[in-house]
């Protein structure tokens, strides 16, 4: 295959600075919403699963969308697919700003999500067009700073935005006019497809799309109208279907919008399993410790989003100083280390209680944010890097589909974990018909509204404390078996015409 791209080719410093600045608010409206939640739930008198999503919904639509903006990238236009993606998420964040209902924040956050797949996918594929070599791998460290720049300073924006200049409202507005002078910018930039695009793959698309959302829809729902209801079975039978339909489908396509075979290659393998495990040891986290702050400890949303910067403020800085080591050390080190840390510092983090001090939760929270960030150095890099420049955006779209459908899925299973725990301990203490309504005001970071002041409120702590510790041994226990996978699939291998083992990690397969 080849390339196409006009005459004129942009200086790649441009390309790289109108991508870096266009995803770094990704990740800050994808987690700064987990800070806004308690302010949406009182405004706008929303149940617990309503609440989770808002949250949900981004990163759901998010991911379905990824594979199929990467392949319409490659057919219509890498730039084309990164300013319409602009365009799109910042009129769905007018949308969530004026949102009279929770259902119309929903929908916003739903159309949100895809927009913010247009702009990943094809800032990728642009970034992989405009650079080669080891200025690939460089630019692409630099690609994860400026998403370790949205992770780090999300939580604290948005809660600085709730809690001083207006609300959830304002924290929305500011994101949807925040991107539009870069508009100005993307005319500017070298347009690229591919000669020869198979088109998309749209009966693969729909099942991917339809089976995840209904396995999430299950997750979420489950714990509030029970596992035994019909609306959950059948959702959970109908993605064991879709998912089957799909592997069979991309099978028998010949240009698939994921190629299911590369999944039987270890080391493919292992760079993909990757970002599902991190899912649960750093961004569930990322999202559910916000309400636990609000709740058990009665912070703001702006002290929340402060605390925060201890688990995200690493991914500022590991990228960088990984990068510059890359070329010295083994990409299967790098990834077992990640995995390491952040087991680690799961485990180090039940040391958390109510009313714990800064200084007994920074040492976890820094651990686990330095092994996210050792992965931010590495993994985009050796994904995209991994196909011709032809495929760039399939490769971005299908890596991409792994990471954020992992999030997707992460988030609702430790949503549902800790309110599945937090019930049933509450439920020993106060009675079945108080246990539930309880932790959906517990768990949306209202603990005023959950049982007010007195000796219930320590109960109420306690089961959500306890609740968090299982669900922090559990990501530790993830992590642990995902490191022991990962350093035995992901072996270099020394066959002729192989990239050596101390190869940039950015560039290796």
């Amino acid at each position: 295959m080849e390339v196409t791209a006009v005459p004129r080719r942009t200086k790649p410093g441009l390309t790289l600075f109108a991508v870096c600045a266009a995803i770094v608010l990704v990740p800050v409206t994808a987690t700064g919403a987990s800070i806004a939640l308690p302010d949406i739930s009182g405004s706008l008198s929303t149940s617990l699963a309503s609440a989770q999503w808002v949250v949900n919904a981004f990163f759901l639509t998010f991911a379905s969308f990824m594979a199929i903006t990467g392949s319409l990238a490659d057919l219509t236009g890498r730039r084309r697919m990164f300013a319409g993606g602009i365009v799109l998420f910042c009129a769905a964040m007018l949308v969530a700003t004026f949102a009279p209902s929770i259902g119309v924040l929903i929908a916003a956050r739903v159309i949100a999500g895809i927009g913010a797949a247009c702009v990943t996918t094809g800032g990728s594929a642009l970034l992989a067009h405009a650079f080669e070599g080891t200025a690939r791998t460089r630019a692409f460290g630099v690609f994860g700073t400026a998403i370790g720049l949205g992770l780090a300073f999300g939580p604290l924006v948005a809660g600085v935005l709730v809690t001083s200049l207006g609300g959830w409202r304002v924290f929305f507005g500011v994101a949807a006019v925040i991107l539009l002078p870069l508009l100005a910018v993307v005319p500017m930039l070298t347009e690229s497809k591919d000669a020869h695009p198979a088109g998309p793959d749209w009966p693969g698309a729909i099942t991917f799309t339809l089976g995840l959302s209904l396995f999430v829809l299950a997750l979420v729902e489950g714990p509030e109208v029970g596992w035994g209801s019909p609306l959950v079975i059948a959702s959970f039978v109908a993605f064991v279907v879709l998912l089957a339909a799909f592997v069979a489908i991309e099978r028998r396509k010949e240009h698939p919008m994921i190629d299911v075979s590369l999944f039987a290659e270890p080391r493919f393998l292992a760079i993909c399993a990757m970002p599902v495990l991190l899912a649960f040891g750093f961004v569930a986290l990322l999202i559910a410790l916000p309400a636990y702050f609000m709740a058990v400890d009665g912070t703001t949303a702006q002290s929340a989003g402060l605390l925060l910067v201890l688990l995200t403020g690493p991914t500022l800085v590991v990228p960088v100083l990984v990068s510059s080591i890359a070329h010295r050390v083994q990409q299967r080190m790098l990834l077992v280390v990640t995995m390491v840390l952040v087991a680690g510092g799961a485990a180090w983090l039940t040391v958390i209680h109510p009313s714990a001090s800064i200084g007994e939760i920074a040492g976890p929270l820094l651990c686990i944010g330095a092994g996210f960030g050792v992965s931010l150095a590495i993994l985009d890099g050796a994904a995209v890097s991994s196909v011709e420049p032809a495929r760039a955006g399939m490769a971005a779209g299908v890596f991409n589909t792994m990471r954020l459908g992992g999030e997707s899925i992460s988030i609702a299973v430790l949503g549902s974990l800790l309110t599945a725990v937090t019930q049933s301990k509450l439920t020993d203490s106060l009675g079945a018909d108080k246990a539930g309504p309880v932790t959906a005001k517990l768990l949306q970071g209202d603990m005023a509204g959950a049982v007010g002041a007195g000796a219930v409120r320590d109960v109420a702590a306690d089961a959500y404390t306890s609740a968090l510790h299982t669900g922090l041994w559990t990501i530790a226990v993830v992590s642990v078996l995902g490191a022991i996978m990962v350093g035995l699939l992901a072996r270099e291998r020394r066959t002729a015409g192989e990239p050596d083992a101390a190869v940039p990690a950015g560039q290796a397969a």
